[in-house]
């Protein structure tokens, strides 16, 4: 039985209020927390590394977090309107992939309000670090998946996307 597998199984052996929590609740949230903490590393790390200003940075990525948790709210919310799926009310599963898209890409932007932006920078990258950490035990936690391909999995994609932010950034 493959991981994948497993993980289905698990979700239908739930009690269907748990199952109905991890359906409009747990999904949509863990969408979001995984879209806003890695889509926004590229341009957030991009203009630390370009202008050497926190203000610049922090403005940057709070933008680039509201933007990304308005277009992932409708992108949930438009996505099924839950009759098929089970997945519930269309416009609640949008208000929580869209508020944890914000918080995902607003967390790493937080550290920007110091001034000094090695300092930021250095307590961004421990934000970020968390952020995947917290990702992986959620999907853990509730999908079953193995902790440490899980941690492998959002480090190796928030990596990518990171990597790609700094060498933007650098030239």
């Amino acid at each position: 039985m493959s991981q994948n597998d497993s993980a289905f199984s698990e979700l239908n052996t739930l009690t269907s209020s748990d199952r109905k929590f991890v359906l409009r609740i747990v999904q949509p949230g863990l969408a979001g927390l995984m879209d806003g903490s890695v889509s926004t590393l590229a341009p957030i790390f991009a203009t630390a590394f370009a202008t050497h200003s926190s203000r610049t940075v922090f403005l940057i990525g709070l933008a680039t977090a509201v933007g990304a948790g308005i277009s992932m709210a409708f992108s949930e919310g438009l996505s099924d309107d839950g009759s098929l799926t089970g997945r519930g009310n269309p416009v609640f599963r949008g208000l929580v992939t869209g508020l944890m898209t914000f918080i995902g890409g607003f967390l790493h932007t937080l550290p920007f309000l110091i001034a000094n932006v090695h300092r930021a920078l250095t307590l961004a990258y421990a934000v970020v670090g968390v952020e995947l950490v917290v990702i992986a035990f959620i999907r853990h936690r509730y999908f079953k998946t193995s902790f440490a391909l899980s941690c492998l999995q959002v480090i190796v994609g928030g990596g990518l996307v990171f990597a790609a932010g700094v060498l933007i950034g650098q030239s």
